[in-house]
């Protein structure tokens, strides 16, 4: 497969970094961010690359030349005026599905999963996304069960609702997207190449909770630096076993109100956020698990459920956290409901005390049980943490034998970050 690197832009945001220098090549521990982006993707398998420059063109070109030091192929498209994050495409003569990528991303993947799940839903396009902590001013997805695009949001322009879902600037894109379009000049790729096609229903979101961050700011630049440097960035490749916090919904992230069909009744517990925050800095997923038996209830509705689940991403993006996944259990075994859903009255392997939706969850993000924890409010939760085989953590204010407890998820961070 072919990289196709965005590297033309003015790199406005970083100030006087760019002043003389093109933003690919702007350093970040003693080499070019573009450099760091050739080698990750060589080691993936990638040794083909063509790179789009425009200002100070020559300086990249220049750097790189064809490629031969690195041990790859690089050619080059060379902007006479600004094409936007598209134009450029339809100059290309690219006739297979190619990997593009924004030249201002530090990252590492598992490129080969990206790849077979692109082919493997014979997607026009796949975008990498992830939750952050700023989805505000990030470009946002809405998908459906199967991970297909249903609606975008750009920046700035949000609905009431919507999933903390971040398109991360790397897609696969296959050229069939591209003919459906004929484009002269500038185009962009989220807003006149994407979103036209999420109609097509072959928009994929390929979600992942690898390092992929933008760079683009002296700010984000220094972060990314003590990342690397820390270890972070490779730590967090799907080639390796992750470490994960599994945290029950109602009672430990938000305050315990009975069962919730109301968005607005979500209200976050003390210091959640903050918890959050502690253990993605210490190298732990955050992922939660629910049983919501209000939808075999007939209480709720999925849909009503995901708008829930929505306004909890958005009260932890407005601290500046998130949760790197959501699993939720619809069933209940008992009958009797006004308005329950027959096929989800049943019992489920998912349904806590069962461990399934943990052991989901840890095949999605290559998770090690036994150095994860499950942290819930009830004896449910406990039970799926031991069923999983990962070490459970009770909150609240009774004592359970031989089991740790905390007062609050924050208590609990706080602990881990002492220890």
């Amino acid at each position: 497969m072919k990289a196709v690197i965005l590297a033309g832009g003015y790199g406005s945001r970083m100030g006087e970094l760019c002043k003389n220098v093109p933003k690919p090549l702007v350093e970040i521990n003693s080499k070019p961010i573009l450099q760091y982006q050739i080698e990750t993707l060589k080691r993936e398998g990638i040794t083909d690359f063509l790179i789009v420059t425009g200002y100070l063109a020559h300086s990249i070109e220049e750097y790189f030349s064809n490629g031969e030091s690195l041990g790859v192929n690089i050619s080059y498209y060379r902007e006479i005026e600004p094409l936007g994050t598209a134009g450029a495409l339809f100059k290309l003569d690219i006739k297979d599905d190619f990997l593009l990528c924004n030249g201002d991303l530090v990252f590492d993947i598992d490129l080969k999963s990206m790849m077979d799940f692109h082919y493997g839903h014979k997607a026009l396009a796949t975008l990498f996304v992830h939750p952050n902590n700023h989805p505000e001013d990030s470009v946002t997805l809405e998908t459906d069960e199967n991970n297909r695009v249903i609606r975008m949001y750009p920046k700035n322009a949000k609905a009431e609702f919507f999933q903390n879902l971040c398109n991360a600037g790397i897609q696969i894109v296959s050229p069939e997207l591209l003919a459906l379009y004929d484009y002269k000049g500038k185009a962009d790729f989220d807003k006149d190449i994407i979103s036209p096609a999420v109609s097509t229903g072959r928009i994929f979101a390929y979600s992942s909770s690898e390092y992929v961050h933008d760079a683009g700011t002296p700010e984000r630049l220094e972060k990314s630096a003590k990342d690397l440097s820390s270890g972070l960035v490779a730590g967090k490749s799907k080639r390796n076993k992750q470490r994960a916090v599994f945290v029950d919904r109602d009672g430990t992230l938000n305050i315990h109100k009975g069962y919730i069909t109301n968005p607005y009744d979500i209200e976050l517990t003390k210091g959640t956020a903050e918890a959050i925050n502690t253990l993605h800095r210490l190298g732990y997923l955050v992922i939660m698990i629910t049983n919501q038996p209000v939808i075999a209830r007939g209480e709720c509705t999925i849909e009503n459920l995901k708008k829930i689940h929505c306004r909890l991403e958005m009260l932890l993006a407005q601290e500046k956290a998130f949760l790197d996944g959501i699993y939720y259990c619809p069933h209940h075994p008992d009958k009797g409901f006004d308005g329950e859903i027959e096929e989800l009255k049943k019992v489920c392997d998912c349904r806590k005390p069962a461990p399934g939706l943990i052991l989901q969850a840890g095949i999605d993000f290559n998770v090690d049980m036994k150095k994860s924890f499950m942290v819930g409010d009830s004896v449910a939760d406990i039970e799926a943490g031991l069923n999983a085989g990962c070490t459970p953590i009770y909150i609240g204010s009774k004592e359970m034998k031989d089991i740790h407890s905390f007062d609050s998820l924050k208590a609990f961070a706080d602990h881990l970050s002492c220890n």
